[in-house]
C-alpha cells in the first residue's frame, strides 16, 4: 500500500514572514482577496497587521467576518455568498481554526458548487476541483489548519461537528509568523498549545502512522513540550518555538489522522461551545491510559521527547506511566482544568458517546473501541 503525503505548496515561517502575503499574490498573479477573519481579530488589531500590507501594496481586499469559535453551516453559506459577490479571486485566512476551516469550506463550494448544502461535505467528499487559492495566517499555535487536509464544521441543528477531509482544500501559502500570535492571551495559549501536543501524540500512535510521520509527530512533541509554558508566558522564544511545533504536527496528522481524544473532544465543542483545545487537554491523559495497551514501545518515545530523563531503564508499564504523567504535568503547568465535571452533563453522555464513536476520527484509534467504553472514559472524566 502506498502512502500518500500532502503539504502546502510553499510555507513562510519566522518573525517577519507576513510581510511575504504580498509578494505571494502579486506573484500568482491575484487581483482581489477575500479575507476571512473573526470579529475579535479585527477589534484587537491583528487582521490590521495583514491587511496594512495589503494596503502598502495596493492590493484590493474584501473582510468577511461572520464566523464564530466553532463555525456553523450558516457562516459557511452566509461567506459563500459574500465571496460571489466580492469578485475575489484568492482567499486570506487569518486566525485560528475556525477562520481557516470557514475559509476552506468556503473556497471548496465556490469550486464545487453542488457541495452547497455543507453537510455533503462530511468526511471524505468526492469533490473535483481544487478549491479557491488560500494564504493561510495562523493566529494561534495550535490547529495547524495551514498545513492540513482537515476542516471541522459545526451542524447546529444536530449539535454535532462534521469532520471534512479533502486533499483539495490545503492553502496554496502558508505564512507562520510568530508575531501574529504574541497577542493571544495565557488561557488561549495553552489550550490551543495542547491541542498541538494532542495532535502530535494522537499522530504519532494512529493505526496510519508510519516512519515519515513518526518524524513529524516526534520532533513536534520535542518543540511543543519544551516551549508550550514559554508561549503561555509570551516569551518570544516560546511563541516562535510553538509556532513551529505546532505546524510540524500538522505536516504529520493532515496525512495520517488522529484518534478518539479528537472524536470525544468534537461532541464537548458542538454541544456546549467548549474549546476544542481545552477538551482536547483534559481528555488526552485518560485516553493515553486506555490505549496504551495498543501502543508498543511508543509512548517510551512520547516521555523521551518531552524531556523525561532514564526512559531507556524504564519498563514498558513504567514508560507509559511516565509518558501520560508528562502530559498530565504541562497540562497543569499551563492552567488547563483536570476534569470535565464543569463541562458534562451525565444526562449527556450516552449522546456524546455515540457522536464520538461516530466521528471521523475514531477510526485511526489504535485501540478498537465501542460506543460503551467510550461512554465510560466520559463517566471517568466527570
Amino acid at each position: 500500500m502506498a502512502n500518500r503525503f500532502v503539504l502546502n505548496e510553499t510555507s513562510y515561517h519566522g518573525k517577519g514572514a507576513i510581510n511575504e502575503i504580498a509578494t505571494e499574490i502579486k506573484g500568482r498573479k491575484f487581483k482581489k482577496a477575500f479575507v476571512c477573519s473573526d470579529p475579535d481579530l479585527i477589534k484587537f488589531g491583528v487582521t490590521k497587521k495583514v491587511t496594512d500590507i495589503l494596503d502598502n501594496a495596493s492590493i484590493d481586499y474584501e473582510i468577511y467576518s461572520e464566523i464564530k469559535p466553532n463555525p456553523t453551516i450558516e457562516n459557511v453559506q452566509t461567506g459563500v455568498e459574500a465571496f460571489k459577490k466580492s469578485g475575489a479571486d484568492c482567499i486570506v485566512a487569518i486566525g485560528g481554526g475556525s477562520s481557516m476551516d470557514t475559509a476552506k469550506a468556503i473556497g471548496i463550494i465556490i469550486k464545487n458548487p453542488s457541495f452547497a448544502d455543507v453537510v455533503s461535505l462530511e468526511g471524505v467528499a468526492p469533490t473535483e476541483n481544487k478549491c479557491v487559492p488560500i494564504i493561510a495566517v495562523p493566529t494561534t499555535a495550535g490547529t495547524a489548519a495551514e498545513v492540513t487536509i482537515n476542516y471541522v464544521i459545526t451542524d447546529a441543528a444536530k449539535n454535532r461537528k462534521m469532520v471534512c477531509v479533502d486533499p483539495k482544500d490545503i492553502p496554496v501559502v502558508a505564512v507562520v509568523d510568530p508575531d501574529m500570535m504574541s497577542s493571544m492571551p495565557k488561557g488561549l495559549t495553552a489550550a490551543t498549545g495542547m491541542d498541538a501536543l494532542t495532535h502530535a501524540i494522537e499522530g504519532y500512535i494512529t493505526k496510519g502512522a508510519w516512519e515519515m510521520s513518526d518524524m513529524f509527530h516526534l520532533k513536534a512533541i520535542e518543540l511543543i513540550s519544551k516551549n508550550l509554558r514559554g508561549a503561555v508566558e509570551n516569551t518570544p522564544e516560546g511563541r516562535e518555538g510553538m509556532a513551529l511545533g505546532q505546524y510540524v504536527a500538522g505536516m504529520g496528522f493532515s496525512n495520517v489522522g488522529l484518534g478518539i481524544v479528537h472524536s470525544m473532544a468534537h461532541p464537548l465543542g458542538a454541544v456546549y461551545d467548549t474549546p476544542h483545545g481545552v477538551a482536547n487537554a483534559i481528555i488526552l491523559p485518560t485516553v493515553m491510559e486506555y490505549n496504551a495497551p495498543a501502543t508498543g514501545d511508543k509512548y517510551r518515545d512520547i516521555a523521551k521527547a518531552m524531556g523525561v530523563e532514564g526512559t531507556e531503564k524504564m519498563s514498558i508499564e513504567e514508560a507509559r506511566k511516565a509518558a501520560v504523567d508528562a502530559v498530565r504535568k504541562l497540562s497543569k503547568d499551563v492552567g488547563i482544568p483536570a476534569d470535565l465535571k464543569d463541562i458534562v452533563k451525565r444526562e449527556d453522555v450516552d449522546f456524546l458517546a455515540q457522536s464520538a464513536f461516530d466521528d471521523a476520527c475514531r477510526p485511526g484509534n489504535p485501540r478498537d473501541t465501542s460506543v460503551e467504553e467510550i461512554k465510560e472514559l466520559y463517566l471517568s472524566l466527570i
